[in-house]
């Protein structure tokens, strides 16, 4: 049987390393487009030739958002997202045997707010605000024009669980005893979440929400990710956007008590904004990751009857952590 060639850029972060594993093991042709790899970007006619012919693309690329949104890496942030999108959808519309499917990363960031209801692809409602713009630009850059030929899917993740940044943070507030909820709160307005691109939305202050760490958690785990890329690479009924996020959504508080008990940490001190903004600022980071109400439902995959290998919080942690173990340090080093 002829070997299927799989496009993999990103290929170099925590996600776009498991796919490359996952698909090389299925025994595809992996070839690779990034800072570095089989075609770089800005080579398009490199990347062009690993396109044309190949079976499936999946684009993860993207500057990780475990940062502080200084200006620098607001633009960065979008940048890195958009224009590689663009790029790549350049040399689909030119390919003479373009892929089948192209499958490309976004983010449950992309819903609003919310703690009463959760959002799915269809009735989801969409939020304001930096991290919203970054997820609708590239949105509307991956389906942006006619490709007749090629099924394209948008991946709105959520909070991927696994040796990850987003994961090593939050095990390592745990081992330090500071694993307990984190509570929204007044804190000096600023403009860093303010919107971006060429359709920004939202206030361009910061403003906060009364959630008293009741604040939603969508998540999926990076085994889901992997099978859930597999299961839609292969269903050509479904195209669009799609929530990769567990059925089970947490909230803030049980997070973080579950993460107390797997990581072994006896106590974890409460966290307000107030506490949470300077500290990240010392760490590099935004407290946005644990205080928006994220509430992410997988409508798609669930109608589709994909199955969870990993639908509940607790479980996913233990497996986590098993291979894994949570460190103090990597609150540093994620």
């Amino acid at each position: 049987m002829t070997r299927r060639r799989v496009v993999i850029a990103g290929a170099s972060g925590f996600v776009g390393g498991a796919l490359v594993a996952a698909f090389a093991e299925d025994g595809d042709e992996v070839v690779t487009v990034g800072r570095t790899g089989d075609a770089v970007w800005g080579d398009t006619a490199a990347i062009a030739r690993l396109v044309d012919g190949a079976d499936t693309l999946v684009n993860v690329a993207g500057k990780i958002v475990s940062c502080r949104y200084t200006d620098p890496n607001r633009d960065e942030i979008l940048r890195s997202r958009v224009d590689t999108t663009r790029e790549l959808l350049a040399v689909v519309s030119a390919a003479d045997r373009p892929p089948r499917v192209w499958m490309n990363a976004s983010t449950a960031t992309i819903y609003r707010h919310e703690t009463e209801h959760g959002n799915d692809e269809v009735d989801g409602i969409i939020g304001d605000g930096f991290s919203v713009d970054v997820a609708t630009s590239w949105e509307r850059a991956l389906f942006a024009g006619e490709l007749p030929a090629t099924r394209r899917v948008a991946l709105r993740m959520a909070i991927v669980l696994g040796d990850g940044p987003a994961t090593r943070m939050l095990f390592a507030l745990a081992r330090l005893g500071l694993g307990g909820p984190q509570i929204d709160s007044w804190w000096f307005p600023h403009r860093r979440y303010r919107g971006i691109g060429a359709h920004p939305t939202g206030p361009v202050r910061s403003s906060w929400h009364r959630t008293s760490g009741r604040q939603r958690f969508s998540w999926i785990h990076i085994d889901d990710v992997v099978a859930s890329v597999r299961f839609l690479r292969e269903r050509e009924d479904i195209a669009g956007p799609v929530n990769l996020a567990a059925p089970d959504v947490s909230d803030n508080r049980t997070l973080m008590r579950e993460l107390r008990r797997v990581a072994g940490a006896p106590f974890g001190l409460p966290a307000f904004r107030w506490m949470l903004d300077p500290a990240m600022a010392i760490l590099r980071n935004e407290p946005e990751l644990v205080l928006k109400s994220r509430w992410a439902v997988p409508r798609v995959l669930t109608d589709a009857g994909f199955s969870f290998s990993h639908p509940e919080l607790g479980p996913a942690l233990e497996s986590v952590a098993a291979v894994h173990p949570p460190r103090a340090r990597d609150l540093f080093s994620a």
